[in-house]
Order: C-alpha cells, then structure tokens, then sequence
C-alpha cells in the first residue's frame, strides 16, 4: 500500500483509545439531561425547600415535585450544575499545549484520568454529603478534565493520521462525543439508572471511560511529529511509525518532519498574549473564534442539556424517547459527516449546516408558538429538533474542532488551539447558564435568538472563511497573507515576526 495511506490495527487501537476521552466528554454533556427530576427533589431536599412530608399534606404529588424544580434556589443549583462543567473546560483549555508537551500526548492524556477518576467518585457518592454541592464539586472536577482531552485527543488523532485519512480521523473526535451522549441517554431512561436509587451511580460512571483508556494508552506509540519535532528523536519518531504504519519505507515521512521542524525553529512558539495582539494571525485568530462560536451560540448545547423540558412544552408525550432519538440521529449524521469531510469540504459542509440549522430554528418558533392552536404543531417542533441535530452534526459540529489545526502554522498553534476551546467552552457555559432564564423570558420566541446568530455566522463564513481541504499549510497561510496587502505592507509584518521571536527567544 502506498505511504501515508495505510490503516493498521495498531492504529486502529490508538485512535479508539485515544477517542475514550471524547467519549467520556460526551457522556458527561448528556448524562445531567434525563435525571432532571430527580436530581432536583435531591437538591430541594438537601436545601429543605421539599420534603417528602410536603407532599403528604398536599393532595397533587406531581404539582408538589414540579414545585420543587421551580424553587428559585433549586434552579440555581440545578442551571449552576450543568453550566460549572463548562467553567472548569475554560480554565483547563489554556493548558492544552502545556499538558500535550510536558511528558506528551500519551502521558498527557494518562495523567488528566485521575481528574476523571476524582469526578466521578464525587458524584458517585454524593448522597454522603449534600448532593448539590458534591454533583457541583464533580462537574466542575469533570469539566476540567474535559478541557484538556477536548484539546489532547484531537491534537493527537491529528498527529498520528495518515493524509489520506486526516480529515475523516478528526471528525471521530465529535463522533464519540456524540456517542458518549447517545449512551448517557439510554442508561439515564428511570428504568436503568436514572431514578431515586440509581442516579448518583449514573453520574459516577462518568469516570468509567477512563478507566479503560489508562489500561490501553501504555499500549499505543507515542505520536511520531512530537518525538522528532519537539525532542529531536528521530529513531523513536520512526519505531512510532512504523508500529502505526507497519513495514514501510518511513523516509519520506522523517523528511516531511524534517522540514518541518526546521520551519519550526525559524518561527517563534508564540504566547497567547502576543497571538491576540498579533496583526498578522489577526484573520486567522478571527476565522477560529467564530467557527467555535457558530459551534457553541446556535443553540446545540441547549437542546443537549434541556432537550426533554424542550420536547415537554412542544407536548412530547414521552420526551425522554424523543430525546433518545435525537441522540441516535446525532450520532448517523456524525458518520455522514465522517464519510464527507475529505469529499465536499470543510467550508461547504459548515455552511450547508448552519444554514439548515437557521431554518429549523425558524421551524421550531412556529411549532412551539401554535402548539395549543393545533396539536400536529407539536410534530412540527419534534421534526425540527430532529432536522436541527442533523445538520450541526454534517458540519458545524466536527469541523471546528480540527479546523483551527490547520488554519495555523506550528508556531502559533498551540496559542490558537488554546485560545479557541476556551471561546468554545466559553460560550458552552453563557448558554448552559442562561438558558432557562432566557427561555422563561422570550418563552415561544427564545430559538428566533439563535436564528439571527446562526444567519449572521453563515454570512461571515461565506465571505471569509477559506475552504482548506487539501492544501498545504502553506497554501492556507497564503490566502490570508492576500488579504492582509491591501492594510498591512509584508516589512511591516516581517517586522513584527522578528519582534515577537525576539520576545519569544528573551
């Protein structure tokens, strides 16, 4: 088989084993979903605003449990539960790059599952203490875990994929958190686990994935760019590639690394704080940021964290199936979205699916406000939903995560990746926060918010996010190098290169 293109079972192993991450990334986004009730009577009776002995004096059980979610410190709790995972995602995102190249991709990730392991015995065993603030202390611990692997098992995958396969390889990342979600839907359903006894065991299994990717990480080669780039260790570098590859002539791919590491060292690893100040990445910088907003501002965390209230006011009768459903199409469009990258484009599929998303966003609207008027209005909302989920996952889903990657050359990427996932988990958490209150406060109207950030996101990225598939780094740098002649002239640039290496090297 030609070079670069072979699938090995060794790398089969560490592309799955590295994926574990962004499955247990998943799981911990879905699994706070389906228990919503149940978790909540926990917390209203841990903070004494129910009790069990409420409910006896009172004819109306169900009016009494609604009740208590709507306790002004229950929904506190409950919204800061679910957003506090995205707080410790912006705080540990910064550390990607440290964490990736203190011991490497493979220590890295090995070292961050204590974080998970710790998450998930706090949660696990929250009925000890008070369960808000132990499910609270456990998300936060699981959100900064989720951080770096959100970083890492990309970074990696990259690395380790052959050329032919990279753009596919990548998007498994969001296939597995799509899964981790379907998963956490299933066992969340009141039958398995997510009742009054099971719950906090659902939550615990949040650490189980890790358990598993310690076991079978020692088994994987550590990534061939970071050996010979970082190290200068050429003869693991090629032991790596060809556990990964099998036997074959590994020369061209050592050369490529080669040039590589020499364009390396003439470009200065610059900081965060001179990337954002940085006239010359400033497009580049700017591109990234507003692919991950587009991500996280059109509403998909929404619909993943309050999906069964959603499908509940749309007069769902059984919302938590529903929200399985949208779990399983979630999860078939991410594959459409595998098999397409390399085929029609990063760019063209991002702006197929925001597009779709605007319109659903519109649909959705018209279904929720009519819904008392006509009852098939509520199939018009469930459809949406549905339609929604498909087209984020064709493209505004995975593309961001590996885009950012490939938009930046290696000295200011790690800066970039940095600076992107904490936008990305950012605006994860404004909208986990929010979102009921936003909801209680536009009610009908609250996805005609989204619709108008989705249409402003499609527009920009129509006119100024180039397609990068199948170029070279290069090739990708010059499109925004012939942008910037008409406001900046190439001493003025070459100036400023110089300068921050000068910082960089001080």
């Amino acid at each position: 088989m030609e070079s670069g293109k072979q699938l090995t079972g060794t790398l089969a192993l560490a592309v799955f084993a590295a994926a574990l991450g962004s499955l247990q990334y998943g799981y911990s986004l879905g699994v706070i979903n389906a228990p919503q009730k149940v978790i909540e009577k926990h917390y209203g009776r841990s903070l004494g605003v129910w009790s069990e002995k409420t409910v006896l004096s009172e004819n109306g059980t169900e009016e009494e449990e609604e009740d208590a979610g709507k306790h002004p410190a229950v929904v506190m709790y409950w919204s800061l539960s679910v957003a506090i995972f995205s707080i410790g995602g912006m705080l540990s995102s910064f550390l990607v790059g440290f964490v990736g190249d203190l011991r490497g991709r493979i220590k890295g990730m090995l070292m961050c599952n204590v974080l998970a392991v710790a998450a998930g015995l706090l949660m696990g065993l929250c009925k000890m203490w008070k369960p808000h603030i132990m499910v609270i202390s456990g998300r936060a611990v699981m959100g900064f875990y989720c951080g770096l692997t959100s970083g890492l098992v990309p970074m990696y995958i990259g690395e380790i994929a052959p050329k032919a396969y990279r753009g596919a390889l990548g998007t498994l990342h969001q296939l597995a958190i799509v899964i981790g979600i379907l998963i956490s839907q299933v066992i969340g359903l009141d039958f398995i686990l997510g009742n009054d006894n099971m719950w906090p065991l659902l939550l615990g299994l949040s650490g189980a994935p890790a358990v598993l990717q310690s076991l079978l990480l020692p088994l994987c080669p550590e990534s061939p760019r970071y050996l010979y780039i970082r190290l200068g260790k050429e003869q693991e570098a090629r032991n790596s590639l060809l556990r990964l590859k099998g036997p074959y002539d590994a020369t061209s791919d050592l050369e490529e690394m080669k040039r590589e590491k020499e364009e390396a060292n003439k470009e200065p690893t610059i900081s965060i704080l001179s990337l954002i100040r940085s006239s010359v990445y400033r497009q580049q910088l700017f591109v990234a940021l507003i692919m991950h907003l587009s991500q996280q501002l059109s509403g998909i965390n929404a619909i993943f964290y309050y999906s069964t209230a959603i499908f509940t006011r749309a007069g769902i009768g059984e919302p938590v199936y529903a929200t399985i459903g949208v779990g399983v199409i979630n999860t078939v469009f991410t594959l459409v979205s595998v098999a397409l990258v390399d085929k029609a484009g990063r760019r063209t599929l991002t702006l197929v699916g925001l597009g779709g998303m605007c319109c659903c966003t519109i649909a959705m609207t018209v279904g929720l406000k009519f819904q008392n008027d006509y009852s098939w209005m509520s199939y018009v909302s469930m459809s949406a939903i549905f339609l929604f989920v498909s087209f984020f996952e064709i493209g505004p889903g995975p593309i961001p995560w590996f885009i950012v990657a490939e938009l930046f050359s290696q000295g200011p990427r790690p800066a970039a990746i940095a600076l992107a996932g904490c936008c990305n988990w950012t605006s994860n958490f404004i909208i986990g926060m929010t979102f009921p209150y936003i909801e209680k406060w536009l009610e009908s109207y609250v996805f005609i918010l989204f619709a108008v950030m989705i249409f402003g996101f499609t527009v920009f990225i129509y006119l100024r996010v180039p397609e990068t598939k199948g170029k070279t780094f290069e090739e990708i740098a010059a499109v925004f190098k012939k942008g910037r002649k008409n406001t900046a002239q190439s001493p003025q640039n070459d100036t400023e290169l110089q300068q921050l290496k000068t910082a960089t090297d001080a």
